[in-house]
């Protein structure tokens, strides 16, 4: 990761860029209402993301509830990929999720997403179930992954 690169928490400010992000990233992006829903009326809702010198290069949101913090999404720019970024935002966010208690963290993955599940074993998750037709575009199943902290 390079210097001018900095992790921080998500504004409302950032959505506009944040929806770039979603649309180069996933076949059904969320839309604007969502990300400033979770950002001002989700309690359970973190935001980061990764910024390069005012640009927003990626981002993950996650919902810390008591213990356990589920992934909900995580993207970088397709100009930013292959340069372990993705890992270093999981990271942070592993990072953020314990110091506010939690103790384990679980996402959903597309089962054909392998660059992802490769680095989800890589932290520690393992998978612990399969979502049938989880996706909507195209029905394709979803891994449940789990990492325990403790």
């Amino acid at each position: 990761m390079s210097k001018t690169m900095t992790f921080r928490l998500m504004k409302v400010e950032d959505i506009d860029q944040v929806l770039e992000v979603e649309r180069h990233s996933f076949t059904l992006p969320w839309s604007k209402d969502a990300f400033y829903n979770e950002l001002t009326n989700n309690q359970y809702a973190v935001y980061l993301v990764l910024e390069d010198e005012g640009k927003i290069a990626g981002y993950c949101g996650a919902w810390i509830v008591l213990d356990e913090t589920h992934i909900t999404n995580i993207a970088i720019l397709p100009e930013y990929r292959g340069k372990k970024l993705g890992e270093a935002l999981l990271r942070k966010m592993i990072e953020v999720s314990l110091s506010m208690g939690s103790i384990k963290m679980t996402l959903e993955v597309r089962v054909s997403n392998h660059v992802a599940i490769s680095l989800y074993e890589k932290l520690g998750f393992q998978k612990g179930g399969i979502r049938k037709n989880y996706y909507t575009d195209n029905r394709e199943d979803a891994y449940v992954m789990w990492v325990n902290f403790t």
